[in-house]
């Protein structure tokens, strides 16, 4: 069963509580604290694109990359009107395949949980290629504490035209929370249903970053200070180390 197909299309109005300006002032902070120069940026498993817009708004040229279409079409109307648009790619985080190299690539909002433990080494070794020498990786996960919590639960959300029934469970085996979701959207008189299946692995931090520094990242830091930090989110940041290629 795929995920975020239907739902590309309802994304952003189930989401409207994202604090995206937060994201990317933390993106920009850490930019700053680096001192480096910072003008073309990665958002990979970018979604519908609303973060992209918004660093491309605050000048940045952006490439953006995920592996779904539908998402990436909603990416593509928001970035209508931007001076320098993006270059958005149709891609899985851990086939990135770039033609050159970016000061920093970031990855918000459990992208990283929706990869399973095996891509992770080819994804690492990808950014590391892709980012420059000095240049900063950031992304974001849901703590595995956070996401077993989450085991046996059931959200409802609802519009005027939708309601969306997810219900999760952690699967032992899998190491991962597995959210069944249910979208009913109006049609006319009428309401259409539509299936899907989430699955978000539970990344241990320290194995996230012993593959980050097999890859050849250092400077390794966590924050859990950022936007939805109360909420079980962690960022992690690393930083290409230079005059290495693997």
């Amino acid at each position: 069963m795929s995920s975020y197909g239907a739902l590309a299309l309802w994304y952003d109005s189930l989401t409207g509580d994202v604090p995206y300006a937060q994201f990317a002032d933390l993106y920009e902070a850490e930019f700053a604290r680096d001192g480096g120069e910072f003008r073309l940026l990665l958002d990979f498993c970018c979604g519908t694109g609303t973060l992209t817009a918004l660093m491309a708004r605050r000048g940045y040229e952006m490439i953006a990359a995920d592996a779904s279409a539908d998402m990436l079409m909603q990416a593509r109307e928001k970035a209508e009107g931007l001076a320098v648009p993006p270059l958005f790619l149709c891609q899985s985080a851990e086939e990135l395949d770039l033609y050159g190299t970016v000061d920093a690539a970031y990855c918000s909002l459990d992208g990283m949980n929706y990869l399973p433990p095996e891509a992770l080494p080819e994804l690492f070794r990808r950014l590391h290629l892709f980012i420059r020498p000095g240049g900063l990786l950031i992304f974001d996960i849901r703590t595995p504490d956070w996401l077993r919590e989450r085991d046996g639960q059931v959200f409802l959300d609802e519009t005027d035209d939708l309601l969306c029934l997810w219900r999760a469970d952690f699967d032992e085996a899998e190491n991962a929370l597995v959210y069944g979701m249910d979208l009913f959207s109006r049609q006319g008189e009428l309401w259409r249903r539509e299936r899907e299946e989430h699955v978000e692995y539970a990344h241990e931090p320290e194995a996230l970053e012993a593959l980050l520094t097999q890859a050849g990242f250092v400077d390794l830091r966590r924050r859990d200070d950022g936007p939805q930090g109360g909420d079980g989110r962690l960022f992690v940041i690393a930083r290409r180390e230079t005059g290495k290629e693997l």
